[in-house]
């Protein structure tokens, strides 16, 4: 499904690209940060990080009332630098990391989907990057 219309979120997050690029990546990490409010989790995640790999993660509200799951296959992907990847329904996501000494930006790039409003797409994603910039902040 290819779309016209391009969001863009993005972070600086306080840590170099190296620690900020794990914590994007591993399934132990992804658990952890990946929430848009605190009425949500992420119970599972697995990441095959490479090209044609796929990656997947649950999505729940902690009460249990909803939940979907969320993936895709890798397109590109460079070291501590760009993820790019293809949803399900075919909408792409790009994520470049750029480091900057002691602290990376991240600017995330998605196709939006026709179910909701911008706005909302928007505020959502941005969300979950900010509950990730906290966490990798937090963390030693």
């Amino acid at each position: 499904m290819e779309t016209s219309k391009k969001i863009v979120v993005e972070t600086t997050v306080q840590a170099p690209v190296e620690k900020v690029w794990e914590y994007w990546t591993e399934p132990t990490h992804i658990t952890k940060w990946n929430t848009a409010s605190e009425e949500w989790h992420t119970p599972f995640a697995e990441n095959d990080l490479k090209v044609g790999g796929k990656f997947l993660s649950r999505m729940e509200a902690k009460d249990g009332s909803f939940g979907f799951d969320f993936g895709g296959v890798y397109d590109d992907v460079r070291l501590n630098e760009v993820i790019a990847y293809s949803l399900e329904d075919g909408r792409k996501v790009t994520i470049n990391f750029i480091g900057q000494g002691d602290e990376t930006k991240v600017i995330e790039t998605f196709d939006a989907e026709n179910s909701n409003p911008i706005e909302m797409q928007e505020a959502g994603w941005q969300a979950i990057l900010d509950n990730f910039k906290k966490y990798v902040t937090n963390s030693k």
